[in-house]
């Protein structure tokens, strides 16, 4: 096991992978298999959690996030066919939990090193990833191993920041989709950002801001339809801070800001999206020690577990095409 998961589970399923002596079976999002090697294991999807909070700008905490998040999130899988989705998430994926990654204590370059090491065998392996944070910087990374898989991806961004501060810091969880536009590693013509509402540099700006306003002023249906027509077919990565949240959903992460999306609007707008071709995800920003009643924690697992069943019923239909 790369990294320590939060609690231990009393039900180990039947076609849980077997520990080894050092790696016992331990609590993986909404209690899937746990793995130790990611990459050559039978998945379709991978959960990895990222304890880093060093480039947090705002209230830190978030390195506690991950294991905050699993902890929670039995309360969201106990159904075997979540609402209102009319299949079981094992019947369509298998998703494993590789834990959390390990670097260096305070070493944001060792963090950044360990994180593409492991991003890029199991994109390479052909899994998707769903990385559970962690400050938003950990995006970066992340986009650099599936811009060297697919070249220039889509960004699908939910915040209350656009993230693209010019600001120096080559550690920083406000400007890393700056940096990511400098690099090459997003398409920001085939890119959305979504629940905006803070400045960024509105006069040109290279992607489209669906800000809360906007949201709030059109349906759920409406805004997942608008962001499937700005990224059309294109390999699309969705990273979702909490703050898109308004903090009566989301208190607990470090940056909030007041008029948000509810958690029922943005379930509603993920779930929309089925037709995008979403290759990864991320959920960023949870800090449980301003959390009320885990209700941050569980909001974040909830997106994470429809983020699983938007891919699974995208993974179907490309089977069906196939056959």
């Amino acid at each position: 096991m790369s990294g320590n998961l939060s609690g231990q589970s009393e039900n180990v399923q039947a076609d849980r992978e077997q520990p080894t002596e050092n790696d016992p079976v331990l609590l993986g999002f909404l209690e899937c298999p746990t793995v130790a090697d990611p990459a050559t294991c039978a998945a379709d999807v991978v959960v990895i959690g990222v304890p880093y909070d060093l480039a947090t700008t705002g209230r830190a905490g978030a390195r506690a996030g991950p294991d905050a998040i699993r902890l929670v999130s039995p309360y969201v899988g106990w159904e075997s066919r979540r609402w209102p989705w009319r299949f079981a998430l094992r019947d369509r994926i298998r998703v494993v939990d590789a834990g959390n990654i390990a670097f260096g204590t305070g070493d944001s370059r060792s963090m950044v090193s360990a994180l593409q090491a492991q991003a890029r065998s199991v994109i390479r392996s052909g899994k998707a990833l769903l990385t559970l944070g962690g400050d938003h910087f950990i995006s970066l990374p992340i986009l650099r191993e599936y811009a060297a898989k697919f070249g220039p991806i889509s960004l699908i961004h939910f915040d209350a920041h656009a993230d693209t501060e010019d600001v120096e810091g080559e550690f920083h969880h406000g400007n890393m989709f700056l940096h990511a536009q400098r690099e090459g590693l997003i398409d920001p013509a085939r890119s959305v950002q979504v629940g905006i509402r803070t400045q960024y540099a509105y006069e040109n700006y290279p992607m489209t801001v669906l800000d809360a306003t906007w949201v709030h002023d059109h349906s759920a249906g409406e805004t997942a339809a608008e962001i499937s027509r700005v990224v059309g077919d294109a390999p699309a990565y969705l990273s979702f801070d909490i703050d898109c949240l308004d903090p009566a959903f989301a208190p607990g992460t470090g940056t909030p800001h007041p008029g948000g999306l509810s958690t029922q609007l943005a379930l509603a707008i993920l779930r929309g999206l089925v037709n995008c071709n979403i290759v990864g995800m991320d959920v960023v920003e949870v800090a449980p020690a301003y959390d009320h009643a885990e209700i941050t924690a569980l909001a974040a697992a909830s997106i994470g577990a429809e983020f699983l069943y938007v891919f699974a019923a995208n993974a179907s239909d490309l089977e069906a095409t196939r056959n």
